[in-house]
């Protein structure tokens, strides 16, 4: 075990641990706990917005899985990462103010809530918790996991043992912190990301003696390794090019980022998370992949993808340094779950129970109940990650294609067609899911393209489709 390492990751987890459930300790009315605990209260300034998006949407997948594919097939990664700069800008362009506006108009607090006074459809509803549900719990074991690769890398505990430390961690944190914690150290965390992954990659550049000399190597390991190509020439054009839609302009239906977009306090808030936002998420992407595919020629003959992150930090970079520049992945990761683990909560409690079941809850009582589902959730999500696989940004990117095809035209057209109704969103919806999963379980790619766009491009056109249809239906009855 590296002691003074693991000292200072763990030093600075607590840190940011201690700030956020301080910061979550200010008085709420009764009226005001589900707003608080799940939204902050409406209340994110320009740079908290734009740090939470960036920290929440940068996980396990960008920061451990994103970086082990890009050792595996070269700067073709990077290229492709590097779509995900539109990740901030998009989101709030397209939601942006309207969403704030229609959401508050509406008293939403969640983006299911949204999607229930657009359509006043339970079916709707019902549908769209469900697949909250079920695609996060994808997303939340990804997270678990490569938390746990990260502490397993730097401390040499067992994997389960470092799976439960993080666990543990989180779930206190944000059991009792809710959503104004996880904003508030999303804000830490996002700062510890922007500089660490610069320092990394600057120590990673020294270690292989220049990106010159980087180079070369990577083209004597194998050529294609430096082209767009990847490394077996299997990052076409068209594939790399879907990934605009699948980790870019796509994430706006992401219900863990829409909520983001709901939260803000006022216009120059927004248009300052707008412009941090689109900075910050570009050069993190960027430098994690680099790091990545700069790896290879110093660390060769890495076999678990997802340790290549957290092994060349410990190589190139002294010991306390390696622990305090982890705790960036590690704070990213923390900040993901913590979102996911809200988003899962308050699908269960606010979009259902309180919808659907008893609409009068207590206070008392709301507050109870949403901590124990959250703890209940982690718990679920902890028995998923006992058996990890390799790779763990293939369960991310299945999670984030999923919710994309449910969410993405109920939303959008949501906000921008008013023809569109519970019909067409509801027939939107399920398309969407179905061919998404039939895409996804026999591998098929049409035009060679990542199957999240085809699924995208069907959902609209029974979005479409089917609110006409029944529009035209209501007007002549």
């Amino acid at each position: 075990m590296n002691i003074q390492a693991t000292i200072t990751l763990f030093s600075s987890v607590i840190a940011i641990f201690f700030i956020g459930f301080i910061f979550s300790r200010k008085k709420t009315n009764d009226a005001s706990f589900i707003h608080d605990y799940y939204l902050g209260g409406r209340s994110l300034g320009g740079f908290v917005l734009a740090m939470t998006m960036t920290a929440t949407y940068g996980s396990a997948s960008s920061f451990i899985g994103g970086p082990g594919v890009a050792y595996n097939e070269g700067l073709g990664w990077v290229l492709l990462a590097v779509t995900q700069v539109a990740t901030g800008y998009f989101t709030l362009m397209i939601l942006g103010k309207k969403f704030a506006i229609v959401t508050k108009r509406y008293k939403a607090v969640t983006m299911v809530d949204f999607l229930k006074e657009r359509y006043q459809s339970k079916a709707v509803v019902l549908l769209a918790a469900f697949s909250i549900v079920i695609f996060l719990f994808s997303a939340m074991a990804a997270q678990w996991i490569g938390g746990a690769r990260l502490i397993e890398s730097l401390t040499g505990l067992s994997y389960h043992g470092a799976l439960f430390i993080f666990v543990v961690t989180v779930l206190l944190y944000v059991t009792f912190g809710g959503f104004r914690a996880v904003t508030l150290t999303d804000s830490i965390q996002g700062s510890i990301m922007f500089i660490g992954t610069l320092v990394l990659l600057i120590a990673v550049v020294i270690s292989g003696g220049g990106v010159t000399s980087i180079m070369n190597d990577l083209r004597e390991i194998n050529p294609n390794l430096i082209t767009p190509y990847g490394s077996e020439g299997q990052l076409t054009a068209s594939y790399v090019s879907s990934y605009w839609i699948l980790v870019g302009v796509g994430v706006v239906a992401l219900p863990q980022i829409a909520v983001r977009a709901m939260s803000y306090k006022s216009t120059k808030s927004f248009h300052r998370a707008l412009i941090i936002g689109t900075i910050v998420v570009g050069f993190i992407m960027l430098n994690m992949h680099l790091i990545g595919v700069f790896a290879r020629p110093i660390l060769p003959g890495i076999e678990v993808g997802d340790t290549v992150m957290p092994e060349i930090a410990a190589h190139v970079l002294p010991p306390w340094l390696a622990g305090l520049i982890l705790a960036a992945p590690l704070a990213a990761i923390m900040s993901t779950v913590d979102s996911l683990l809200l988003l899962v909560s308050s699908t269960i409690v606010k979009d259902v129970y309180i919808n659907y079941i008893n609409p009068d809850a207590s206070r008392q009582f709301l507050k109870k109940m949403s901590m124990t589902i959250t703890a209940l959730l982690g718990i679920v999500v902890f028995s998923m990650a006992v058996q990890p696989p390799e790779l763990i940004i293939w369960l991310n990117l299945f999670a984030i294609g999923g919710m994309e095809s449910a969410f993405m035209w109920p939303i959008i057209m949501g906000l921008y067609w008013n023809k569109g109704n519970k019909y067409g969103a509801l027939a939107s919806m399920i398309a969407g899911i179905i061919s998404y999963m039939i895409l996804d379980t026999a591998g098929f790619e049409p035009l060679g393209m990542h199957h999240v766009v085809t699924s995208i491009v069907i959902a609209f056109i029974f979005y479409v489709t089917f609110s006409l249809f029944f529009q035209k239906r209501i007007r002549s009855a």
